[in-house]
């Protein structure tokens, strides 16, 4: 799930660029008119390619984000010897719950890290590295249930896969590796690619998901409750194949680009293309694109309005209560819960708790995003204004130390404190680790983190991301974002040698269109067609776009 910008907020500046009309493959797949009977044919698809191609965005960088440099060691608790990945190490009974992603765990081998395992697959074949093969009829059955939910990206998928517009791409992914993820996977494969996946958080993992991919042949490394170590050792058995190099790159969060671009050089001098859907990744997109480093094209998928209205928005204003549920079991009326950011996140937690009866405030550093919450009924404020009488702290502004140890020693007892943005950079955890403070683990993912004079503060995921690493998230949400980063994928593999230059692009209008008009028939939604008059007296094609791309929704 990706974050909100917080250190200061970017400015979309859209340059036209003149592009050489040639064909377009992605354009097959985008109909921007949807019949009476909320159907598109093939035969629709047809339009311009200039028109299709992506607009480049630049975005200047008011503070420089650093690139987690080589490997870093991860602050943790006190562990046994070995690999033994975080969540193993701390308590059996967190590792035998349900609550989290609803991932099944088979504890008769907790106590193995999977990077000690020999493990085969039906077929015979040991490249991957996940918890436990024998879960794949489990997590089998999870992207059954996953795909029914999911109908745009399925019949993207039966509709492209007859002409294999991703055959000879070899795809490496990092994105949070769920039943959701599964079927976008298996979407790629199915249009023709070859893929490597890890995952960008160590505790998003569905074991059994895991193992499923793995079963069919995908080279999956991943576990839930990985260590940094075991983090970074992913991506790298990823990246590093012999015989196989990626020619394109799927990121959630920018760390598989970053070690790509520093560990092998040479490979990342060959990718065709860079797909990114965190305000963290294309922020360091953006830094590479800044400093004239940027060798490749890279799409910015989480500035497409399909996700940050809907991913960003729609879905959090959901999954912001099922993971404060599922952890700590609180009750939303008369708490009193500060907000930190109030872009498209903070938008959607905020109207989750105030229908819940929460008394909810906000801190903000614009002055265009403070005065819509103050509109929507919203008390916009410092946190050191309330830190000492909020029940609850919800980080997602995509920044660094916006909690801070001073804030969390003036907390009251028994304080809850989350993040909903990408990074766990927003809450200083690394200051909890001190010897004056007692970590008590007291289910999955939640800690006590205890103060020398009794007070408790309930800390949950380590300050990762919450709602993917302690629930789930709505599988429709996820189905928008799959289907725009696949048709992102076609659209840079198969765009023509000079269209896209090295540089940041924000996806097309057309295919965001697309990727919505793809969905309304979930629920028999039937879109106004406009007469040739109308469309003639607006300046505009019957068949899209319909906005310009500075509309802002």
């Amino acid at each position: 799930m990706s974050d909100t910008p917080g250190d200061g907020k970017l400015e979309l500046k859209q340059a036209s660029k003149e592009v050489k009309e040639s064909e377009n493959v992605a354009e097959k797949y985008s109909a921007m008119t949807v019949s009476k009977n909320s159907e598109i044919t093939m035969g629709e698809l047809s339009v311009s390619s200039a028109a299709f191609s992506a607009v480049p965005i630049h975005k200047p960088v008011k503070k420089q984000i650093q690139f987690v440099e080589d490997k870093q060691e991860f602050s943790r608790f006190p562990t046994k010897a070995g690999r033994r990945s975080l969540s193993r190490s701390i308590s059996q009974s967190s590792t035998d719950s349900y609550s989290s992603a609803a991932s099944y765990t088979d504890s008769s081998d907790d106590e193995t890290s999977p990077r000690d395992k020999t493990q085969l697959n039906s077929k015979g074949t040991s490249d991957f590295c996940v918890k436990n093969i024998k879960q794949a009829e489990f997590g089998r059955r999870e992207i059954e249930i996953a795909e029914q939910d999911m109908s745009a990206l399925i019949s993207l998928r039966k509709r492209a896969q007859g002409e294999k517009p991703l055959a000879g791409a070899k795809i490496v992914g990092c994105t949070h590796i769920t039943a959701q993820t599964a079927v976008l996977i298996e979407t790629l494969v199915a249009l023709g690619a070859q893929c490597r996946w890890t995952a960008c958080n160590i505790y998003s993992t569905q074991n059994e998901v895991a193992a499923a991919l793995s079963e069919i042949g995908v080279a999956v490394f991943a576990w839930k409750g990985e260590s940094e170590d075991d983090f970074w050792w992913c991506i790298d058995k990823c990246v590093n194949m012999e015989g196989w190099q990626p020619n394109m790159i799927l990121d959630d969060g920018g760390d598989l680009t970053h070690w790509v671009y520093k560990k092998y050089p040479n490979v990342f001098k060959k990718i065709r293309g860079i797909v990114e859907e965190s305000v963290t990744g294309v922020h360091r997109l953006y830094q590479l694109s800044k400093a004239g480093k940027l060798c490749v094209p890279a799409m910015n998928v989480n500035d497409s309005v399909t996700k940050q209205k809907f991913d960003n928005l729609y879905c959090c204003r959901e999954s912001i209560l099922d993971g404060l549920k599922r952890t700590t079991d609180v009750m939303f009326g008369g708490k009193q819960v500060v907000v930190c950011g109030y872009g498209e996140v903070g938008k959607g937690c905020t109207a989750a708790l105030k229908a819940m009866g929460s008394i909810v405030y906000v801190t903000e550093i614009d002055p265009i995003c403070a005065l819509q919450a103050c509109m929507d009924g919203f008390r916009v404020v410092k946190l050191n204004e309330v830190i000492r009488q909020v029940d609850v702290i919800i980080t997602c502004t995509g920044n660094k130390n916006v909690v801070t140890r001073d804030q969390l020693d003036r907390m009251k007892n028994g304080s809850i404190v989350c993040n909903m943005g990408h990074s766990n950079t927003e809450i200083d955890v690394a200051s909890l680790r001190t010897p004056e403070l007692t970590w008590e683990r007291v289910r999955s993912q939640v800690d006590h983190v205890i103060w020398p004079d009794g007070k408790r503060v309930i800390l949950l995921a380590e300050g990762r991301l919450l709602n993917l690493s302690c629930s789930t998230v709505p599988t429709f949400v996820l189905s928008i974002t799959a289907t725009t980063q696949a048709l992102a994928l076609i659209e840079l593999y198969n765009a023509p040698e000079g269209r896209y230059k090295q540089d940041v692009y924000l996806l097309p209008k057309k295919m965001d269109e697309y990727v919505a008009s793809l969905h309304l028939p979930t629920f028999d939604a039937h879109l106004t067609e406009l007469s040739d008059e109308q469309a003639k007296y607006l300046g505009l094609n019957k068949n899209g776009p319909f906005k310009p791309n500075y509309y802002r929704y």
